[in-house]
């Protein structure tokens, strides 16, 4: 009897050894579906992101990081955005981050021939970016990217004044769950109709301002802020109090600033 106990037990632990070794890929797999909780404070903040997956190291140790302190711009020949927006079907998403609005292709800006697809637009407060130190009440982050996947990213800063159709349109229609992405066939959004009249802009070499902090990104800042009512600005405070990252260096960066004739 003994015998066909022990034989039964080595069959037993040999079945564990390989199930165990089998589940690691599923593990591997699962933590790539679903990566590392981050935030705007705390452990979970800026300062950590870095950390938190070998993905992510560059948060870390990137040098052309954003956002940053526009300061010193030069100015520059640069070439006129133009923008190819048309109304689209409002699709909005209350992501755990921020209110972000996805678009379908279509919509599209040009940069010194390049073409850039408008993925998506969402909000950060206050805002990132600086200007000569000061920071703004909120900030809006167009992001396209083109054929081969480089992203350019429009931002344009916002500061209180009279109240913003457009941006009273998506409040109206804000999501109640988060995560998941709320479509709104009755209503269209031309993000074309967020732009300031004056299009100068300040250029420069940066990242995303989320993890993974992707380097290789071209930021165009808009000199000229759009203007939300105060209580547009603080229904989005509401939701998202801070959620801005820290300034990073500029490391050398060279930022320019275009002259166009308003």
């Amino acid at each position: 009897m003994k015998r066909p106990r022990k034989i039964a037990l080595c069959l037993f632990a040999a079945i564990v050894l390989i199930l165990a070794i089998s589940a690691r890929p599923a593990l591997a797999q699962a933590h790539d579906d679903h990566p590392p909780h981050w935030s705007y404070s705390g452990p979970d903040g800026p300062d950590h992101w870095g950390e938190f997956d070998p993905a992510w190291k560059v948060c870390k140790d990137g040098k052309r990081q954003s956002p940053i302190n526009i300061e010193g711009a030069k100015k520059s020949d640069l070439p006129a955005i133009q923008f190819d927006y048309e109304p689209s079907l409002l699709k909005i998403i209350n992501n755990g981050h921020t209110i972000q609005i996805n678009f379908d292709p279509g919509n599209s800006i040009t940069v010194g021939g390049k073409q850039y697809t408008l993925v998506q637009f969402h909000f950060h407060h206050p805002s990132e970016e600086k200007i000569r130190g000061h920071q703004y009440d909120m900030v809006i982050h167009l992001v396209h990217k083109d054929s081969a996947g480089n992203l350019a990213v429009v931002a344009l800063l916002v500061k209180k004044g009279k109240e913003n159709p457009t941006i009273q349109t998506l409040w109206n229609n804000l999501p109640t769950e988060v995560g998941k992405e709320k479509s709104v066939p009755a209503v269209t959004i031309n993000a074309a109709d967020l732009l300031p009249a004056d299009h100068n802009y300040y250029s420069f070499e940066g990242s995303l301002t989320i993890p993974a902090c992707n380097e290789g990104v071209a930021w165009m800042v808009f000199v000229a802020p759009v203007e939300f009512s105060g209580p547009q600005i603080e229904t989005f405070a509401k939701i998202y109090p801070m959620i801005a990252r820290p300034i990073q260096p500029t490391n050398g960066r060279e930022i320019m600033e275009s002259s166009f004739k308003k």
